[in-house]
């Protein structure tokens, strides 16, 4: 058996009205990290949920407010008494938009009934990774200043990492647009995942805890389909958590660009292994008919490829790779998707948004902000068969 500090606590049968099976395993989960220990009223704890944009909770983007709740039940119960909740979003950064944010999630209203401070500035500051590709950041305020950080990420899917739970939650701590600058700077997988690695160092989160009750599956982090796994995942270490997390989905880690690079690192194991479980656990097997992102084939292009034209591969990857594309019926001409777009490659023209398929990137980022679900993220049927 691993010890407590790398083992995951899984729990299924859950839900949001149960405040009782909640708290109980939250329990559990504090219970497998030493720093947790030393938690009482001198401790400044930051909640850092997975707020991506403005959504209710029932859309299954946004961590939930009952699982919220019972962390800070938890925390109270050790006496701590700095709480403070913060996240930045993905699109245009200011104190309005994130107060509207934390309205729609229910996190202000949980936040303001349990006296934990709601997190609405803009501030930020530099900090040293140690890191291979990103040697420093520049991270929220809060996480700067706390002294534990308890990760709240969604269990859901993702479009460009497959899957989106402990690490990639941890990308909001960039803020607001320098997360587009970021997509930018590493725009292939491969490196995307690298950095990631160098930005879970820099934050290095005491506790990770995966909000999968209800979660999303299909074309997430936002357009995919809510689904109740019923499921919490827990622990100190957020590699364990996701490799985990991959298991669930029936995803192997290779194909998530973090946990792969995080492998090649030594940070993690090439699988989650069972004997990792906490005592009291429940067995874990992959999700039935769990539904990954479309654009997340099980092939890569090189492998559609006949074996004498291997060669060209590289050259149409870039035309044959999935896209974004605008579905101008549902498109409402917000703006949200050329706000987020890190290359400026996407414009609103009588009142629809549009795409310059030279510039794209394919970070999706479009994707993921679009409040009215208009882009679609496409692949050539060739690639299908």
């Amino acid at each position: 058996m691993a010890e407590p500090a790398r083992q995951v606590y899984y729990k299924t049968g859950l839900s949001y009205d149960q405040p009782e099976a909640l708290a109980r395993a939250m329990e559990e989960i504090f219970r497998l990290c030493p720093a947790a220990e030393r938690l009482g009223p001198g401790s400044r704890v930051l909640l850092k949920p997975n707020l991506l944009a403005k959504h209710p909770p029932e859309h299954a983007v946004t961590t939930h407010p009952a699982v919220v709740e019972a962390v800070a039940a938890a925390l109270r119960r050790r006496g701590v008494e700095q709480i403070v909740l913060a996240d930045s979003c993905g699109g245009l950064y200011s104190e309005g938009v994130m107060r509207g944010i934390y309205k729609a999630s229910g996190l202000s209203a949980v936040c303001g009934r349990l006296g934990i401070t709601v997190w609405d500035k803009t501030t930020s500051g530099p900090r040293a990774s140690g890191g291979r590709l990103v040697r420093e950041f520049n991270l929220i305020t809060p996480v700067l200043e706390s002294d534990f950080i308890i990760d709240l990420p969604k269990f859901k899917t993702h479009v460009m990492t497959g899957l989106t739970a402990a690490v990639k939650n941890l990308f909001g701590c960039v803020p607001g647009l320098q997360k587009a600058e970021m997509h930018m700077r590493f725009p292939d997988r491969e490196r995307f995942g690298e950095m990631l690695c160098d930005l879970c160092g820099a934050v290095a989160p005491a506790l990770a805890i995966v909000d999968g009750i209800t979660a999303m599956e299909g074309d997430g982090p936002a357009g995919g389909v809510p689904r109740e796994p019923g499921l919490l995942l827990g622990g100190c270490d957020p590699w364990q958590v996701d490799l985990a997390a991959a298991a669930l989905m029936g995803l192997a880690p290779e194909r998530v660009p973090y946990l792969a690079a995080a492998g090649r690192r030594g940070l993690c194991g090439e699988r989650f292994d069972p004997a990792d479980l906490a005592p009291g656990s429940d067995p874990l097997r992959p999700i039935p008919d769990w539904k990954l992102p479309e654009s997340f084939s099980s092939l890569t292009f090189a492998d559609k490829f006949p074996s004498g034209l291997r060669w060209a591969s590289p050259l149409v990857t870039r035309f044959a790779a999935p896209r974004p594309v605008i579905r101008r019926a549902k498109c409402v001409g917000c703006g949200k998707c050329a706000e987020i777009c890190p290359g400026h490659t996407i414009a609103v023209k009588a009142g629809k948004a549009r795409i310059d398929p030279v510039g794209c990137i394919r970070c999706f980022c479009c994707h993921e902000m679009c409040p009215a679900k208009a882009i679609d993220v496409r692949r050539i049927p060739f690639f299908n068969l």
